[in-house]
């Protein structure tokens, strides 16, 4: 018999999740390859301070680990990064993080570099032409002092190495160079600013001559109001890619020289590229597509036919997909589900028999602990509709005393553009198993929800997130699900950023948590990376013109205004976000009076990967609410100075 629950108050349940298993448990598994029958993928590891690495199915299933303990499989381009390596003919192609230089491995020796020593050089989203024996990829070049990075696409000799030779340039940003199978044709993406690759990209081919050089090129789709998605041609050299020219993400090909949609559908075949080499859909054969979309926030698989137009789904047991490669006869992927962290898994397409390869998380929880999120959609501003994923409190060990009903965190996901997603994780499975709801919400400008939805959020940030995180957590306050007067709002990156407006903005939530959130609009406009220099400008409005709206959206200037608690977490090496951002709110609410913490790690960028310092950022931030809500976390945590806090 199981034994009876034991009854203490939400917030101080004990749960076998914890801030160290959150942190240090966890796998990044992304970027699935297949070469020569060979699967290979990366993984980040908080265990090793962040390190990717490079690992390889072996034979009878074993993982081999390819990269070197000195080594770190990880670009910067863009500061985000993602198309970090390629596999061709047994050989690796990988950026190094600590100097940015392409490096060769084999089997049987230790990797060389290719490329110059110089940091100022950045390589990303390669492709092999064997044909000519080189590299195609996308180079960011810092070289010029005091001016943005210039970003073309290059070819590298991996013999004579060298910086590359410019193949194309002009924009201000690219990506997705891809060969046709018979490598006469390359095919890419380009747009300039303001737009991110998610507001307008053109989709370009160009002709190859022997020589490599590009004799001529023309768009082919695209402008600075369609958004283009993982160009990728047909075993029979068509050119298919997503467009959202009809307000959805779809599938579409260029054949004979004209575009033709494929399946048209209020669903989301692409997603928001704010890494390279993000990929959805991928050929099972020349006439049969094994895709991923979205509808209302929720993925699916699916067999596209070329021919018909007909989407038939794969019934799998996930929510959410990534990464789809294909080989024959089978697919490899990238899934979750509520019940299931990320993991790498091969399909038999045939058979539709999952084996999982490799889990983000090795652990098996007791499902009784973890907590499964319910769709919601709720009213918000001006008559429209948002929507977000609800958790409640879960605890097979607890129940909390009758009456009371639980704090809840309002999560508001980076990006902005991005989206909320059902998979398993551990950073929302903490909080519910100790007691405390989480609402994740997908508010207007995230991505899953069409391009209508998207836009929402232009010229709007720091108002429609903001009133969307506000009006969710009302929805359940409303619907007597959780404690109206203890309620917290937590975000990192933008949504540290709807995290500090909706405290300095609105007098609603009882706590916040803003990890490297941007506090000052008009400082992030003078002192960002390249690639979202010009984001806000759709987000706000452009900059100088639109100066007094950077202030009015800027939550420095109105801390005044600020009157609940705050804790600021932020890593001291963010090129994205200043550190001073953080530094400078923390100043201003405690010289206010108002409770408030401010946590800085060294060594640590945007987003934080070193195992212990996630670990004590998670305890400290449920010692934070712990403090403010009155509850005992069950664990022992070191604790922090809250200034101002009388019980110090």
């Amino acid at each position: 018999m199981n034994p009876e629950p034991l009854i203490a108050s939400y917030g101080s349940w004990k749960s076998p999740i914890t801030a160290e298993l959150f942190a240090t448990s966890f796998l990044a598994v992304n970027e699935p390859a297949i070469e020569g029958g060979r699967i290979y993928w990366k993984e980040s590891r908080p265990k090793e301070g962040g390190r990717s690495v490079i690992v390889r199915q072996g034979d009878g299933g074993a993982i081999v680990e390819i990269t070197p303990k000195e080594f770190n499989v990880r670009t910067t381009v863009h500061e985000y990064g993602g198309g970090d390596y390629i596999v061709h003919a047994g050989k690796i192609y990988f950026s190094n993080f600590k100097d940015q230089r392409l490096y060769l491995q084999d089997a049987d020796s230790p990797p060389t570099p290719i490329t110059p020593p110089e940091v100022d050089l950045r390589y990303s989203d390669g492709v092999f032409d064997a044909k000519r024996n080189r590299l195609i990829l996308v180079r960011e070049d810092h070289r010029v002092s005091g001016s943005q990075a210039a970003n073309t696409i290059v070819s590298v000799d991996p013999t004579a190495g060298g910086p590359g030779e410019i193949l194309v340039s002009g924009n201000d940003f690219y990506s997705n160079p891809r060969l046709n199978p018979d490598d006469s044709h390359l095919a890419w993406l380009a747009w300039n600013h303001p737009n991110m690759p998610w507001d307008g990209t053109e989709l370009w081919v160009g002709k190859l001559g022997p020589d490599g050089t590009i004799l001529e090129k023309e768009m082919v789709a695209g402008g600075p109001e369609e958004s283009i998605f993982q160009p990728e041609w047909s075993p029979e050299g068509n050119l298919y890619f997503v467009s959202d020219r009809t307000g959805w993400w779809n599938i579409y090909r260029w054949r004979d020289g004209k575009v033709e949609g494929v399946h048209p559908t209020e669903g989301e075949f692409g997603q928001p590229q704010w890494l390279f080499r993000e990929r959805t859909f991928a050929f099972e054969s020349p006439r049969s597509i094994i895709c991923s979309h979205v509808v209302r926030g929720t993925s699916h698989l699916g067999r596209l036919n070329t021919e018909t137009g007909e989407l038939q789904e794969i019934p799998l047991p996930y929510t959410d997909y990534f990464g789809v490669l294909t080989w024959p006869g089978n697919a490899l992927l990238v899934v979750g589900s509520p019940a299931v962290p990320l993991s790498i898994v091969k399909l038999d397409l045939k058979t539709l028999e999952t084996n999982v390869l490799r889990r983000s998380r090795p652990e098996i929880v007791d499902p009784g602990y973890l907590s499964s999120p319910e769709t919601i959609q709720f009213p918000t501003e001006q008559g429209k509709t948002a929507f977000a994923f609800y958790y409640p409190p879960r605890n097979k060990d607890y129940r909390a005393p009758t009456g009371e009903r639980p704090p809840l965190l309002v999560m508001s996901h980076g990006g902005p553009t991005s989206a909320a997603g059902t998979t398993l994780r551990y950073g929302i499975q903490f909080w519910t198993s100790h007691g405390i709801a989480v609402v994740d919400v997908d508010y207007g400008g995230s991505t899953g929800y069409g391009r209508e939805y998207r836009r929402r959020l232009e010229g709007n940030w720091g108002v429609v997130d903001v009133d969307d995180c506000v009006n969710a957590a009302r929805f359940l306050v409303n619907r007597q699900n959780v404690d109206g007067h203890r309620l917290a709002i937590m975000g990192g990156s933008a949504g540290g950023y709807t995290t500090l407006s909706a405290l300095a903005f609105r007098n609603f939530f009882n706590a916040g948590a803003s990890y490297f959130g941007v506090s000052d609009l008009e400082a992030l406009a003078k002192d960002t990376h390249k690639f979202e220099s010009s984001y806000e400008h759709k987000l706000v409005g452009p900059y100088p013109e639109r100066q007094d709206l950077y202030r009015q959206r800027s939550p420095i200037h109105f801390t005044d205004k600020v009157s609940c608690p705050i804790i600021l977490f932020q890593g001291l090496e963010d090129k994205v976000v200043p550190p001073d951002q953080s530094a400078k709110f923390y100043e201003s609410v405690k010289n206010k009076g108002l409770p408030t913490a401010y946590i800085s790690f060294e060594g640590e960028q945007h987003g934080f990967r070193r195992g212990e310092n996630m670990k004590r950022a998670m305890e400290l931030e449920l010692y934070f609410y712990s403090r403010i809500f009155g509850f005992e976390p069950a664990e022992q945590i070191e604790p922090v100075r809250i200034d101002n806090l009388q019980e110090n």
